[in-house]
């Protein structure tokens, strides 16, 4: 394989940010500034790809698969945080959405030697993960090239599993082997071949809009309020409350009691308060909308519950 960076978008010589170690901290400052306001209009020429994804992956939840990103350095570690965010913000199970770097654990801190460079790692990953048709495994690269990921890619198509590609580069090498490109071309970095920057930012951008439009799609979401939330700590039980309180109208007390009655989840209550039901009925209710709030509140509405 030809890995060659000279053709590479992402890997081109920045002449806006020319003379950078001559400037002052405002000026520095300023540049980097200037060339993050691209990114946005870079992913937003992305979106009808993006809805393509996930809507792939509001399907796989559906049959009762699973979300997995692969990549190497700042795209694994990107994918790791992501995936990491989805339990405690929408209550998934951590096998629901799994994010894997090049290199296992070690490398999320520290760059671990050759292993971005190994397509057979990545196909081993891919097989240890127990990867099926039912899955949607997104491969994620700068450079739309990193061995590791095409490997992890490659793998996931031959077991029939739905395969995204994120990039910044178009007409990367991810495109022999992903059903869904999505090419977000952000343009030289401010630092030459630094992607931790613009690039990183637009995937960080792109893994955000996949995982909270397919949760939102999935009834995680009910209005604007995420109503799946774990309540882990002290400042996310007032949160969770106060998510019931948006919801409902209800007042303090009555917040409080369903909260309590509902084991602390939020969704139950906010049924509970809308619908006039206790914690038991609420629940069944719910799992009939399979765990749309507003569907829940509109079924027991029109059955008169």
């Amino acid at each position: 394989m030809d890995l060659s960076l000279q053709g590479l978008t992402s890997e081109q010589r920045n002449e806006r940010t020319r003379h950078i170690d001559q400037k002052s901290a405002v000026e520095i400052l300023k540049l980097i500034n200037n060339e993050d306001r691209l990114v946005p209009d870079a992913v937003a020429a992305c979106i009808p790809q993006i809805a393509q994804a996930v809507e792939a992956i509001v399907q796989s939840f559906k049959n009762g698969g699973r979300l997995l990103y692969f990549g190497a350095g700042t795209s694994g570690r990107l994918g790791i945080l992501d995936a990491s965010e989805c339990p405690p913000t929408y209550g998934t199970d951590p096998a629901l959405v799994v994010g894997v770097i090049a290199g296992g654990p070690e490398a999320i801190q520290n760059a671990v030697e050759g292993t971005e460079d190994n397509e057979e790692l990545g196909a081993g990953d891919v097989d240890r993960l127990q990867v099926g048709p039912q899955d949607v495994v997104v491969g994620i690269a700068a450079s739309g090239r990193t061995p590791y990921v095409l490997g992890a890619m490659s793998r996931a198509r031959e077991l029939g599993a739905t395969v995204v590609g994120i990039s910044n580069n178009e007409q990367s090498a991810m495109r022999g082997y992903a059903s869904i490109i999505i090419e977000a071309v952000v343009g030289p970095e401010v630092v030459l071949g630094s992607t931790r920057m613009k690039a990183g930012t637009a995937q960080k951008l792109i893994l955000n809009m996949l995982t909270t439009a397919s949760m939102i799609m999935s009834g995680k979401v009910y209005d604007n309020l995420m109503v799946d939330m774990q309540s882990t700590n002290r400042k996310l039980v007032h949160r969770a409350k106060r998510l019931i309180e948006m919801a409902t109208g209800a007042d303090a007390a009555s917040v409080e009691r369903a909260y309590e009655e509902s084991g602390g989840h939020v969704k139950t209550a906010i049924v509970m308060l809308l619908v006039g039901l206790d914690a038991a009925e609420a629940v069944k209710v719910l799992k009939d909308a399979n765990g749309f709030v507003r569907e829940a509140v509109k079924q027991s509405s029109s059955n008169g519950v």
